[in-house]
């Protein structure tokens, strides 16, 4: 709730859908997130394609020069539409609650941040320096001399980050 993440539900109003709270583990961290799985079974699904893993190895794998980004908390700069925010309730023993950014767990969510992460990057990603899979970024360069002749690592790191910062705006999602 301190990210503006989620929201607590009124009490005085009606409320259509909900789905349970689980307890996730990864890395001896807990997380409390919605229980999607029913909610996932009847959304129209995004397949918009994610990079296979092998293709993105071999991209790398010529690379002599990686910067690596991740797109902190990426999925919660989002905006919720009301219509998808009253399909994401959560009920606890605390309460209801509301999404108000995407919340992980819902089956389009990586397909329609992949898709935003593409349009955010066209160029970068046709020249083929630039690898997005989700919220990762990583800026490649092929030859040694692209960073001591000219700086063109480095300078395309600072372009990126300049431009994802410059996109880095609240969008909304439904």
């Amino acid at each position: 709730m301190k990210l503006g993440v989620l929201r607590k539900f009124g009490h005085h109003e009606a409320v259509e859908v909900t789905s349970p709270v689980i307890i996730t583990w990864n890395n001896d961290k807990s997380k409390v997130v919605g229980d999607s799985r029913a909610l996932n079974t009847y959304a129209i699904l995004d397949r918009y394609p994610i990079p296979r893993i092998l293709e993105t190895l071999t991209q790398l794998s010529k690379a002599l020069f990686i910067t690596s980004m991740d797109a902190l908390k990426g999925f919660h700069k989002n905006l919720l539409t009301p219509h998808a925010r009253k399909l994401l309730r959560i009920i606890s023993h605390f309460g209801i609650y509301e999404y108000l950014k995407m919340p992980l767990g819902i089956e389009s969510a990586t397909s329609y941040y992949q898709r935003m992460m593409k349009t955010i990057f066209p160029h970068e990603l046709s020249e083929g320096w630039l690898i997005i899979y989700i919220d990762d970024i990583i800026v490649c360069s092929e030859t040694l001399s692209a960073c001591d002749s000219k700086p063109e690592h480095k300078h395309d790191s600072q372009n990126t980050i300049n431009q994802w910062y410059s996109h880095n705006t609240t969008k909304t999602w439904s």
